[in-house]
């Protein structure tokens, strides 16, 4: 077995050798530090992290003209894709998940097009398998959630409108939660669902047997344990916001909202191991969430739509989601304006006279 393991490290040496040589000598003398900068942080061992010299250097190319930070983008999406070693590929994932959290704006605008433009998803990686060794077997697992993971990071933050757990972008917290205090229920919503995918998504890591101890899968949940302490913290200013907002809370919303907040408690156990940090902060927004769930599940209006809603469903033999489409119109046809957040709640009972319809 020895033998083995010094056979196939001496294979990813040559290799990684082999891939330099080669770059050398057909590269474009412009893009050729960039190349090698890109196969030297991104080499066959799987017992080292990338080098943070070559990976200052990659994120260098940003502070670039745009079609600089394309040509550094679309190499290391390239070798992403064409990649078979899965420490290749956990190591261009981890490039790619410092452009999201340090690169200058333009690298990140040039990462985030690939998800969303319609065109090839380049992060799309749930048939990778590296069948070589029981590790290389259990890495490509995290090489599969990984990806999927860092979709959802980028998919979330264009719902946020900043990248989430970006230095470049970080946001004021007043400033932040003025910005949410302005949204209407609906875009609220989707903002705090969005989050509960990607802490969901964080909760889905693999369980690690031969990886366990392994150097690349430590520097994949150091980064992605950072991100979680950001990500609860933009669930805990949402979830403040509808604290403020329930007794102005349609029923649809309330279930959509209840569902959400469900979802995220039944991560918390498999989450409690990931950070050691801000503890009493992390514990104060489950309780928040708790809250909240248990305050709209109580209260008055909630249990009567559901009562209503289930009998309705009963009487007329049809689905319970069926009705929520009906409940929707007859929710939002009267003519009372409602504001977004609690903090309005005095001005809910103006309402507008109504006119004919013009049909």
């Amino acid at each position: 077995m020895g033998r083995v393991k010094v056979f196939r490290d001496l294979i990813g040496i040559i290799k990684d050798k082999a891939s330099q040589s080669k770059a050398a000598l057909i590269s474009n003398p412009r893009t050729l530090s960039l190349h090698l900068a890109l196969l030297r942080a991104t080499t066959h061992d799987p017992f080292s992290p990338p080098d943070p010299t070559h990976l200052a250097t990659l994120l260098s190319f940003g502070n670039c003209s745009r079609a600089t930070a394309s040509t550094a983008v679309d190499a290391i999406m390239d070798r992403l894709q064409t990649t078979r070693d899965a420490a290749v590929a956990i190591k261009c994932l981890i490039t790619v998940h410092h452009i999201i959290k340090r690169g200058s704006f333009i690298l990140q605008d040039q990462l985030s097009v690939y998800p969303s433009t319609g065109g090839r998803n380049y992060l799309k990686l749930s048939n990778f398998r590296d069948n070589t060794t029981p590790l290389t077997w259990e890495l490509s697992s995290w090489v599969r959630w990984y990806a999927l993971y860092l979709e959802n990071l980028l998919s979330t933050s264009r719902i946020l409108g900043f990248f989430l757990c970006s230095t470049s972008s970080s946001v004021d917290k007043d400033t932040e939660e003025d910005k949410v205090s302005s949204l209407i229920n609906t875009e609220l919503l989707k903002e705090i669902n969005s989050l509960g995918n990607l802490i969901e998504q964080i909760a889905k890591k693999p369980d690690s047997l031969n990886s366990n101890g392994n150097v690349l899968v430590d520097a994949v949940l150091g980064l992605v344990g950072e991100d979680y302490l950001s990500s609860i913290n933009e669930v805990s200013i949402r979830v403040s916001e509808f604290k403020e907002r329930l007794d102005c809370l349609g029923f649809v919303d309330s279930v959509e909202l209840v569902c959400v907040l469900r979802s995220l408690e039944e991560c918390k156990e498999r989450l409690s191991a990931l950070s050691q940090r801000k503890k009493v902060m992390i514990e104060s927004v489950w309780g928040s969430i708790n809250e909240v769930k248990d305050q709209i599940g109580n209260s008055k209006a909630y249990k009567e739509d559901e009562g209503r809603l289930l009998m309705m469903g009963r009487r007329n033999k049809v689905s319970e989601s069926a009705r929520f489409g009906e409940r929707v119109v007859m929710k939002h046809s009267g003519n009372s304006v409602k504001f977004s957040s609690g903090r309005f709640l005095s001005f809910n009972d103006f309402s507008f006279p109504a006119y004919a319809s013009m049909e």
